[in-house]
């Protein structure tokens, strides 16, 4: 049984773009684009990318161990929908090639302990909640 609701699968397999959220060596918050992929084998978030190994939130999860993912869009007329995944961070060896033949083989794998949702499921505005992956 997975921790995120079908509608979040759902709305995760959807999307194509993530924010990443790392915090540096000096305490400041870095945040940037990235590939993402649902990976059911481990109930987790993959993110992927071009130069994975080159990158600072690559250095930045190595240290804390620790990384969140927003995942958003809005629909018109003014829908906004997003998932926010909060977690432990691990550096991955392989599975990067899953996001294409260019991307790299290294991945950041976060497994969820905080996910908050807005404007997936329905009847429900907000849905926020402390998870434990099995």
């Amino acid at each position: 049984m997975s921790v995120f609701t079908n509608s979040e699968l759902d709305y995760v397999a959807g999307q194509r773009l993530g924010r990443i959220a790392t915090v540096g060596a000096d305490g400041q918050p870095h945040v940037v684009p990235t590939s993402f992929r649902y990976n059911a084998e481990h109930d987790a978030i993959d993110v992927g990318g071009l130069r994975m190994s080159q990158t600072k939130k690559l250095r930045d999860v190595q240290r804390t161990g620790r990384a969140s993912i927003v995942i958003d869009d809005v629909l018109p007329p003014w829908q906004p929908r997003m998932i926010e995944i909060r977690g432990t961070a691990a550096v991955i060896s392989s599975g990067g090639k899953a996001f294409g033949e260019r991307f790299e083989d290294t991945i950041v794998r976060i497994q969820p302990t905080r996910i908050v949702s807005f404007g997936i499921d329905p009847g429900e505005t907000t849905h926020a909640r402390s998870v434990s992956s099995s």
